[in-house]
């Protein structure tokens, strides 16, 4: 019953609507906030949310515009997922909606009420209103530099110009785009794997005070320590800070036994342990090898196109191609049969290169790779070594399978 009504209040939420009479004039006691929404339980809701709340009470009237909405119905939705085309979306609400959807969902709910007079609320509001129009709503997403977070930045910045200034103050510590976002998602989690695999070196360079708001939670801190100049005088953006929601902490320790790190130490124990049985027997596991081959091929054409077919800005230059490498999966027939070609060794000894390569770009910081899948680098290492050794004899029987 809770989960429908959940899913209800959702459901209403996401549904943009008209608002009432357009470019309609707020009273004096309006009050205009960014709304900061922490981390929920999925992957897609680790990040948190921010929003803009606008509520006059004298109108009877409490809405929240926000940045983070997408049409199901959108023609080829998961291709243009894929290819970073998805357009988003403003979307307009009412707040108790909105704020119901989050508390359901166990994840707490901040607001800074803004310190703007009236004519910049006026001038926020409008712009906001225009912005929600059909003809206007759409953007084109970008997790890192254009997201549901930066608009309120730089919306912010649009309406009230150069008497906002934002400092540097709450950054207290220099990080890269890879280690913001691993602060809201553990290091041990396949949804961790998947994005560590998938994005590439140029989230490993470090972000600015203001490229840190693409995260709602630096939102909120940059929004506490920014100000406006008004007569003169510089005063805070933020007049009041308000916990609306607070949430219970759950534990988000990932269980071991199932997480990356031990599947793929299994699997590296597997490769080490065939690999010590194939040189103790001078034989091949040639299905071992294929398999091997054929699964990094497969991955390392998924992150090619990533990086080349998409315009998704965070795939690009990904290093992953160094152990994933695409042409892996035309190599896996020839690699698998009893008598591989000359020139297979020779691949061998390539692969076994880039491998070293990749541990000079980690280690010179040019991009870090998952830590989960350093068993899986050290076996494959082992492996390829093995490989050379091997291929470098000449047999005069064929090669044992196993």
């Amino acid at each position: 019953m809770l989960k429908a009504l959940r899913f209800a209040l959702i459901l209403i939420f996401l549904i943009p609507f008209t608002v009432e009479a357009q470019f309609r004039s707020l009273s004096d006691e309006a009050e205009i906030s960014i709304l900061t929404i922490g981390p929920g339980a999925q992957l897609y809701d680790k990040f948190g949310h921010s929003a803009f709340r606008v509520k006059d009470s004298s109108q009877e009237f409490d809405i929240v515009f926000n940045y983070g909405v997408y049409d199901f119905n959108t023609p080829n939705f998961y291709t243009k997922f894929a290819q970073g085309k998805l357009p988003y979306q403003l979307g307009v609400g009412y707040f108790d909606g909105f704020f119901e959807s989050y508390k359901q969902q166990n994840r707490w709910v901040k607001e800074q009420v803004l310190n703007l007079s009236y004519a910049e609320k006026q001038a926020l509001f409008r712009f906001l209103q225009k912005n929600a129009l059909p003809e206007n709503r759409e953007y084109q997403y970008d997790f890192f530099y254009d997201n549901c977070a930066t608009k309120i930045r730089d919306v912010l910045k649009n309406v009230v110009g150069e008497d906002l200034t934002y400092t540097d103050d709450f950054k207290e510590e220099q990080y890269t785009f890879r280690e913001l976002i691993q602060q809201n998602v553990h290091w041990n989690t396949w949804g961790s794997l998947g994005m560590d695999v998938a994005i590439g070196a140029v989230v490993d360079q470090p972000a600015t005070a203001w490229e840190y708001q693409f995260l709602p939670d630096y939102v909120f801190q940059a929004a506490a320590t920014a100000t406006l100049q008004k007569n003169g005088t510089s005063e805070n953006l933020v007049k009041e800070t308000k916990t609306l929601f607070e949430n219970t902490p759950r534990d988000a320790t990932p269980f071991f036994f199932t997480s990356p790190l031990f599947v793929f130490l299994l699997i590296a124990v597997f490769i080490l342990w065939r690999t010590f049985n194939d040189a103790k027997q001078i034989g091949r596991c040639r299905r071992m090898d294929g398999g091997l081959f054929a699964i990094t091929g497969i991955i390392g054409i998924i992150l090619f196109l990533l990086w080349f077919a998409t315009d998704h800005s965070a795939t690009a230059n990904n290093y992953n191609l160094l152990w994933a490498f695409p042409i892996n999966i035309g190599i896996a027939w020839a690699v698998s049969r009893p008598y591989p070609k000359k020139w297979v060794r020779q691949y061998v000894f390539f692969l076994a290169l880039l491998l070293a390569l990749l541990c000079i770009h980690w280690i010179t910081g040019v991009q870090a790779f998952p830590k989960a899948l350093i068993p899986f680098f050290l076996a494959l290492a082992v492996r390829y070594i093995f490989l050379l050794w091997y291929l470098k004899r000449k047999p005069q029987s064929p090669t044992i399978e196993g």
